[in-house]
């Protein structure tokens, strides 16, 4: 099976990123929110990524044109009946995915792959609010979308090779690098980033070192783009909190409980770059202040 029409559920930052990844590959992509000012707010992140791939040279004006053109928008599920696949985007909570997913299968094709973007959670409890597991699986795309280039595709107990290998196909059709692992919390991915953001964070509480000098020790000394502190503020420490949260659950580990100082910053509406304080303060831009 060759995907061709791709449907994303949810037009966050998330949504619209991979929304703007499959209609940029040259896919027909129809978004769905729950409202239109979420739509319209979608279309301007995907405008201004694009036009920002314009003048940094990595894509032309009329590439842009075309993808754009490739997108629309819609309120209802019922829409997505033609999609070859369905990618969800919302919430990370079980209970709304399960939802849409419920309305998803009786509205959609048995032949309609559905996929989660969930860092977190379960794949294989979401299959089972469809009639389809043997086509769901987990498609973790990571922030931002547009830039970063691993997909994780998610084999749940249920998932077909099938699948796996359409899954595959279409990750490599989109420019991205897929790699494949079983439905277990945290995948590859955040299995291994998790534990370490949240020993950070208890180093700091330690008096190990100031945020500032553990951020430059990761950067400088093991390579990474952003320092531990950067990152948690990018993603949002109310994200990282919640994730943590599903990981102790899962797994019972003292190194992945949640640390006392992420969880009073959170109370304190300390979330990050969205909230313009974290462990940095930022401008109404997302800058960083000196």
């Amino acid at each position: 099976m060759s995907i061709q029409r791709v449907g994303v559920v949810g037009f966050g930052q998330m949504g619209s990123g991979i929304a703007q990844v499959c209609a940029h590959a040259g896919l027909d992509t129809l978004v769905r929110e729950v409202d239109q000012a979420f739509i319209d707010k979608g279309f301007q992140r995907v405008d201004g990524s694009l036009a920002r791939l314009v003048k940094s040279g990595r894509a032309s004006e009329a590439d842009a044109k075309a993808a754009r053109g490739r997108m629309r928008g819609t309120l209802s599920l019922a829409d997505f009946r033609d999609r070859d696949l369905v990618i969800e985007a919302i919430v990370e909570e079980m209970g709304p995915k399960k939802k849409v997913f419920a309305e998803l299968d009786a509205a959609c094709p048995p032949t309609t792959i559905f996929c989660s973007n969930t860092s977190s959670l379960t794949i294989v409890e979401m299959a089972a609010a469809t009639t389809r597991p043997d086509r769901f699986a987990g498609l973790h795309f990571f922030n931002p979308p547009v830039i970063m280039k691993l997909v994780e595709i998610v084999k749940a107990l249920t998932t077909s090779d099938e699948t796996i290998g359409t899954l595959r196909e279409f990750v490599t059709k989109i420019g991205k690098t897929p790699v494949v692992c079983k439905d277990t919390t945290g995948f590859i991915v955040n299995r291994l980033m998790v534990p370490y953001l949240l020993g950070a964070i208890r180093a700091l509480e330690q008096g190990v070192a100031t945020k500032e000098d553990i951020d430059q020790a990761v950067k400088l000394g093991l390579g990474h783009p952003m320092g531990p502190f950067e990152l948690l503020d990018y993603t949002g420490l109310d994200i990282n909190l919640h994730v943590a949260e599903i990981f102790f659950d899962e797994f019972r580990d003292p190194n992945m409980a949640p640390p006392s100082l992420l969880r009073r910053m959170v109370l304190a509406g300390r979330l990050g770059t969205k909230s313009g304080k974290g462990f940095y303060e930022y401008d109404e831009q997302g800058k960083r202040k000196s």
